[in-house]
Formats: structure tokens, C-alpha cells, sequence
């Protein structure tokens, strides 16, 4: 009884200090304790040439050669966003951009284990800041260097004939299709709902695509990078980032709408289609796809942002020194 009187007490007094020492900083070192954890997510994405090029070899094969091979045997026919039959090598370039993201994101799952076990986490976590600050800074540094790998790729497919068309309206679409288990509980909807947002300025329009893509790369890091903070909280040692890599990183991308059509899945498997339906990467893709076309699936975007919201906050809580992950294993810094 003493000893948890006196653990409440010392908790009570550093969170009077913290508290004391947050108001004493104010906006601008909020301000400056964000530049300096995003600056040093890009340098040091910027000083590892090797990450650079493998974050881009790996979706530039898939494009390169696999699509090839797909080309004669796997046509895409017209389903949103699509207005016509499109080449498959156009299809899975949104696929492979959140290929990118979401090894990105494992990436920077990585670097928080190695974090942990040099001790940086330690100096990070023990500073006045809130401990979501903390993660949502080092979360939007992810994303910055997920949205140069993004660009990078962008660029290469736009030299290979691989661009969004010009984009003359921005619409919102909208397409609900329940799970079978649902019965007659859940109305479908026959056909997707358009609505025309606004028209686009003839000198924007063929740059549109790649400007409206952006927020949903960046909704789309965001989830995927909540989820590998929390994943992080998990793995104890680096040799177990190659396990995460076959057990998370894989499933979450070949089951899902990257390579192929979900109604082709569909016909093929109504198991594997339903799994991919529940995949949250699923419509990560999805959100990139519509976007390049100018237009927001809301279904996608609902469920991207709910995601985002539920991965967060399983990450702050698992980083909670004394309730989350991290305190059964001795703190941040402490034994793997």
C-alpha cells in the first residue's frame, strides 16, 4: 500500500511538472520540437540512398514487368473511376503508390524498434511533450518521406505513358456494397451515386490529378503509419521485423484491390473477397484511385479516417509508459 501511494504521488508530481514545463514552452517550442522530429525522419531518409532506391525498385518491378506479363490476360473493364477500358499497367499504379506507403510506414515501424533499443525513444518520450504529440509528429515525418517516395515514383510512370487524364469536374462518389453476411439487414445500392462537386479551370485540369492526390496520400500514410507505431509497440527485437514483414505487410497487400479488380475477386473467391472488403488497406487504395481522378470516394475516406483515429489511439495507449505495451517490458528504453 505504501509503495502504490508513494507511485501515485510521484506520478501525480511529474505530471505537475510536465504540465508546468508545456505551458512554460508554448506554441513555438511545439512548433520547434515538430520541425526538428519531421527534419530528422527526412535526413535520414535522405542519407540512406538504399532506402530510397528499394522504395522505388519494388513498385517499378511490379510495373515494369509484372503488368507486362498481365497486360494480354488481365483487362480492366470500365468500373469507377474509370469512364473507359484502361491498360492494367494503369490500374495498379494507385496499388503500387500505397505499396509504397505501406512499406514506408513498416519502415518507420522499424526505426522506432531501433530507436527503443539504442535509448533515443527514452530521451524522446521523457521530454515535456504530450506523448500523442510525440507519435503524431513522428507520424506526419513518415508521411513527408512517404510523399517524396510517392512523387518519385509518379514521375518515373509519367515518362512511361502511366498519368491521370484531364480532370474537367471534381466529383463525389459514393457506392455501398454490404458484406453478403448481412442478409436484407443492409439496403444496397443498386449503382454508385455521383455527385459534380465543381468544374476545374481548363489551365489546371491536366495537373489536377496529381494535386487532388496528395491529401489521400497523405490520409492513407497516416492510417498505415498509426498502424505500424502500434505494431512497434509490439515487436521486441529487430530480428522480428522480417516475421512482421510476412505475417502483416504481404496479406495486407495481396489481399486487397492493388492488383486486381474486387469484382474479378469476387468471381473467384466470394472468401477472398470478403477478407478484402475488410482489409483497411483495401480502400487506402481505393482513396488513391478516385483522387487521381478527381473524385472522393466517400466509403473509402469514411473508413480511412475512422481506421486512422482507432490505429492512433491503440499507439498512444500501447506507448503509455505506465498502462500501454511498452510498461510490461520495462519502458521505452528498456530490455527487449
Amino acid at each position: 500500500m505504501a509503495t502504490s501511494a508513494f507511485s501515485t504521488a510521484a506520478s501525480e508530481s511529474l505530471a505537475e511538472t510536465n504540465f508546468a514545463a508545456r505551458r512554460r514552452l508554448g506554441i513555438s517550442g511545439y512548433v520547434a520540437c515538430f520541425k526538428g522530429i519531421v527534419w530528422r525522419e527526412i535526413l535520414r531518409y535522405l542519407h540512406q540512398r538504399e532506402r530510397f532506391l528499394s522504395a522505388l525498385v519494388r513498385p517499378l518491378i511490379w510495373l515494369f514487368i509484372f503488368a507486362a506479363g498481365f497486360r494480354q490476360t488481365l483487362g480492366v473493364s470500365i468500373i469507377p473511376p474509370y469512364e473507359t477500358y484502361v491498360l492494367y499497367e494503369e490500374f495498379i499504379a494507385p496499388g503500387l503508390i500505397a505499396m509504397i506507403l505501406l512499406f514506408n510506414a513498416m519502415q518507420s515501424s522499424l526505426s522506432m524498434v531501433y530507436d527503443r533499443e539504442t535509448g533515443t525513444m527514452r530521451t524522446l518520450l521523457v521530454s515535456p511533450f504530450p506523448r500523442s504529440f510525440l507519435l503524431l509528429s513522428k507520424l506526419l515525418g513518415g508521411v513527408s518521406v512517404a510523399l517524396l517516395q510517392a512523387f518519385a515514383f509518379l514521375f518515373v510512370a509519367y515518362w512511361w505513358g502511366i498519368q491521370p487524364p484531364p480532370i474537367t469536374e471534381v466529383k463525389l462518389f459514393t457506392f455501398f456494397d454490404p458484406p453478403s453476411w448481412a442478409g436484407n439487414v443492409i439496403p444496397a445500392m443498386g449503382d454508385p451515386i455521383v455527385y459534380t462537386l465543381f468544374s476545374v479551370p481548363d489551365f489546371l485540369q491536366p495537373a489536377l490529378g496529381y494535386i487532388a492526390v496528395v491529401p489521400a496520400i497523405v490520409l492513407g500514410g497516416l492510417m498505415l503509419g498509426a498502424l505500424a507505431l502500434f505494431i512497434s509497440s509490439v515487436i521486441k527485437q529487430l530480428e522480428n521485423f522480417a516475421g512482421v514483414m510476412n505475417f502483416v505487410i504481404f496479406p495486407m497487400f495481396f489481399a486487397s484491390s492493388a492488383l486486381y479488380p474486387l469484382w474479378r475477386i469476387r468471381e473467384a473467391s466470394p472468401l477472398l473477397y470478403e477478407i478484402c472488403r475488410l482489409n483497411p488497406f483495401t480502400y487506402a487504395v481505393e482513396l488513391v484511385r478516385f483522387a487521381l481522378y478527381g473524385q472522393i470516394d466517400t466509403i473509402s475516406l469514411a473508413i480511412v479516417v475512422a481506421c486512422t483515429v482507432i490505429f492512433l489511439g491503440a499507439a498512444v495507449f500501447a506507448y503509455n509508459p505506465s498502462k500501454g505495451l511498452i510498461a510490461r517490458r520495462g519502458g521505452p528504453g528498456g530490455p527487449a
